[in-house]
């Protein structure tokens, strides 16, 4: 003997949602979506037009306790206390020498500057620059 029940409809057994619900839930969902694609846009505009940017072009290991470099300094107008950073390494890999400058912008936008190593470096890095509001060195 088989019993023959329909299955029970959940609104038959629950109630029906409130009609509002889904609105709210999609309004939410809608303002949250808005809201991160703000901040997306926000981030993307403020991160890809800093204050200062550089690159390295070239370096020379000039002698024992000296390295040249020249790098490409793009200053915006209003960049405030611009300051770069370049490192020289030996051959182990250890820092022999660091050089902190401000570039100015009557500079030109390629920048040759000197570093004072404590023996032969093999080879010279850009950190990159800061200014006032950029904490990520470019």
């Amino acid at each position: 003997m088989s019993s023959q029940h329909a299955p029970a409809i959940p609104t038959d057994r629950y109630g029906a949602p409130a009609p509002w619900r889904r609105r709210a839930l999609l309004s939410g969902v809608v303002a949250l979506v808005v809201a991160f694609l703000g901040w997306l846009v926000w981030t993307m505009v403020v991160h890809a037009a800093p204050p200062v940017d550089s690159d390295l072009v070239s370096f020379d290991i000039v002698d024992e306790h000296t390295a040249v470099a020249i790098v490409h300094v793009e200053l915006a107008d209003d960049a405030v206390d611009p300051s770069c950073l370049l490192r020289a390494y030996a051959e182990d890999h250890s820092v022999v020498g660091e050089l902190s400058f401000t570039p100015e912008p009557g500079d030109g936008d390629r920048i040759e500057q000197t570093i004072r190593t404590e023996r032969r470096a093999t080879s010279v890095e850009s950190v990159g620059c800061t200014a006032e509001g950029q904490s990520r060195p470019r």
